[in-house]
């Protein structure tokens, strides 16, 4: 009896062609990843699309069908680093809790997130070698990141109401306070770690830099 032959490579493209039709927004969502992995190597000058492509098994053409233009892509890959980490400021509702442990939530969630989405931190450093050309094109990343904001001067104000904040404590500022310092240990981590020789990456080290940034900013806001 003859063994029937079997195809190894038609039906499998056929299921991927019939998976993406099904599923745009999982097509949309592999070309982002893997488009953020090309700008995260290449910068936005040297990314090619070609490249992109290969990531996903796809093609030029149903990246420009998505997208429309490389510099469109990366536009929406800030859009969605930036609404990973304010989506998910969002789910901390630190309404519910009180002011101290709101603020302590926010540091701590901060200083991890970037800690671990090294991504996100060089993303933000490509941006701001082209002075924040493309953030400046997208009002979504204005309007997301102004609700952390909000939920920031919010705590402010009860903490104040309650007397355990002191008045006058401008909210960007704070913002920053607790953002510079995540940030800078994952943007500088390698030029930081080799002149002063120590580990960023040292669990322990992590857990007393945690420690100090929210030392740090519940000092300078306590009444």
């Amino acid at each position: 009896m003859s063994n029937p032959v079997v195809s190894l490579g038609q039906p499998e493209t056929e299921g991927v062609r019939k998976s993406r039709k099904n599923n745009p927004e999982k097509t949309r969502e592999d070309i982002l990843q893997a488009a953020i992995n090309e700008f995260v190597q290449q910068g936005l000058a040297g990314a090619r699309v070609d490249a992109i492509a290969e990531r996903t098994a796809t093609s030029k053409r149903m990246i420009y069908y998505y997208f429309g233009s490389k510099e469109q892509l990366y536009v929406e890959c800030l859009v969605k680093l930036y609404g990973d980490i304010r989506k998910t400021e969002q789910s901390l509702d630190l309404g519910s809790l009180p002011p101290e442990q709101a603020i302590c939530r926010l540091t701590e969630f901060t200083f991890d997130h970037h800690d671990r989405n090294v991504d996100f931190v060089r993303m933000v450093c490509t941006e701001n070698i082209h002075y924040g050309e493309y953030v400046k094109k997208s009002p979504e990343i204005r309007q997301m990141s102004s609700l952390v904001l909000q939920a920031l001067g919010s705590t402010l104000q009860r903490g104040v109401a309650e007397g355990v904040f002191r008045p006058g404590i401008e909210v960007i500022d704070l913002h920053m306070l607790m953002s510079s310092f995540c940030f800078y240990r994952v943007s500088n981590r390698h030029t930081f770690g080799d002149i002063f020789e120590i580990d960023l990456s040292d669990e322990q080290i992590k857990q007393r830099h945690k420690a100090m940034i929210c030392d740090v900013v519940m000092r300078y806001i306590r009444a």
